[in-house]
C-alpha cells in the first residue's frame, strides 16, 4: 500500500472546498457583484439560471450538502455554457475559450459520481 493514499480524503475534500468556493465566485460576480468583474453586465434568464447554479451549486459542493446533486447540475450548467457560447468559435477549447467551462464539467461530473467526501455536511448526516 502506498504511504501517500492516507492523504487521498483530506487532499479530496480539500480541493472540493477550494473548487467549490472558486465556482461560487462566478455566480457571485454575476449576481452580487461581487468579487468584482472586469466584464459587468446584465443577466438574461439562462444567464440567471446558470448564476444561481453557480452560486448556490458552489457553496453546496464547497461544503459538501448535497453534492452529487449540485455537482451533477453544476457539469450541465458548464456543458451547456461550453457547448452554447465557446464551440461554436472553434472545435479547440484553448482558441474558444472554454478551457474553464469544460475543466469545470468534469470536475463536477466526477464529484457527482464521487460524492463528497467523509469530511463533509453530507458525511455528517450519513448520506
Amino acid at each position: 500500500m502506498n504511504s501517500l493514499n492516507r492523504f487521498a480524503d483530506p487532499v479530496y475534500c480539500i480541493a472540493r472546498l477550494i473548487i467549490g468556493l472558486m465556482f461560487a465566485c462566478h455566480g457571485g460576480q454575476k449576481i452580487l457583484g461581487f468579487p468584482p468583474s472586469a466584464h459587468p453586465g446584465a443577466l438574461d434568464t439562462l444567464g440567471l439560471i446558470g448564476a444561481i447554479i453557480e452560486l448556490a451549486g458552489g457553496f453546496l459542493i464547497a461544503f459538501g450538502f448535497l453534492t452529487r446533486i449540485a455537482a451533477f447540475f453544476a457539469a450541465g450548467e458548464m456543458a451547456v455554457a461550453y457547448f452554447q457560447f465557446h464551440f461554436p468559435n472553434s472545435f479547440w477549447p484553448t482558441i474558444n475559450g472554454g478551457v474553464a467551462a469544460a475543466v469545470y464539467c468534469f470536475v463536477w461530473l466526477y464529484f457527482s459520481a464521487a460524492g463528497a467526501g467523509p469530511w463533509s455536511l453530507d458525511a455528517k448526516r450519513g448520506k
